[in-house]
């Protein structure tokens, strides 16, 4: 188990607390557990998720891939686990995200396009996944046009949008907004592979500029309906510096 030293502080914010939850934020770049794919990994969410607890045991209720950064959901028992899991299976949590895509995206729209399952193993690529129904609703918030040339065009045009998917897929958003042609900047698996360079250039570092904004759901216990918030952030909010839009207050509501 990672121990916490003073030069290791914990990069988890809380952002609500009772004696089932415990919500924080999570940094871009960390992972929430052990992965096949990262063997070499040693800190995760997990764990510094536990510190926050007095180092009992949590359960990570979801999961935000390692470059996304946002809202994350730990039950303090397996029980209370087990039932928002059942909630978030039925598409009774209700999750909004940002993202900074490529091109000027409609003023809102619905992607319904199923997906095939990516196995965690990546020795099992070569064998056969099933398809998923997959859906995301987004709108687009706000757009930004550059006077610089990145893909033969004299401008350079960016969308900020607000993502909400209806069902749970492995990197769906990212997936989906490559299928309309409206990749995710920083994506280096699904996004463009010049615009992401550009913007690593200009602000002196890369990240997927994709993070979990806002979360709705009933508690599992008291019943009480939970609307939970955070910004995005510092990396993230000093990219959206190139759009001409102020994003409203998100502090968290409990």
């Amino acid at each position: 188990m990672m121990k916490m030293t003073a030069a290791a502080a914990n990069p988890l914010t809380e952002i609500y607390r009772d004696t089932w939850l415990l919500v924080v934020h999570k940094p871009a770049g960390l992972l929430v557990h052990r992965s096949p794919i990262d063997k070499h990994e040693t800190e995760f969410a997990l764990q510094y998720a536990r510190a926050m607890n007095g180092g009992e045991h949590v359960y990570p209720v979801h999961r935000l891939d390692r470059p996304t950064s946002g809202l994350l959901v730990f039950a303090r028992d397996q029980q209370t686990a087990s039932e928002l899991g059942h909630a978030l299976m039925s598409g009774l949590v209700n999750k909004t995200y940002l993202a900074m895509v490529r091109g000027w995206t409609p003023e809102q729209g619905s992607i319904n396009h199923p997906l095939r399952e990516e196995p965690e193993d990546r020795r099992r690529k070569g064998e056969a996944q099933a398809v998923r129904e997959a859906r995301t609703n987004y709108k687009r918030l706000a757009t930004t046009e550059i006077a610089i040339e990145i893909e033969g065009y004299p401008v350079s045009r960016y969308s900020l949008v607000e993502l909400q998917p209806e069902t749970g897929r492995k990197h769906q958003l990212r997936r989906h907004m490559k299928h309309i042609n409206h990749p995710i900047i920083g994506d280096a698996n699904h996004g463009r592979g010049r615009h992401n360079r550009y913007f690593a250039e200009r602000f002196g570092r890369g990240r997927l500029m994709l993070a979990a904004t806002g979360l709705i759901f009933k508690h599992p216990v008291t019943g009480e309906q939970l609307q939970l918030s955070a910004p995005p952030e510092d990396s993230f909010l000093e990219v959206l510096s190139v759009f001409d839009y102020a994003l409203p207050a998100l502090a968290p509501a409990f």
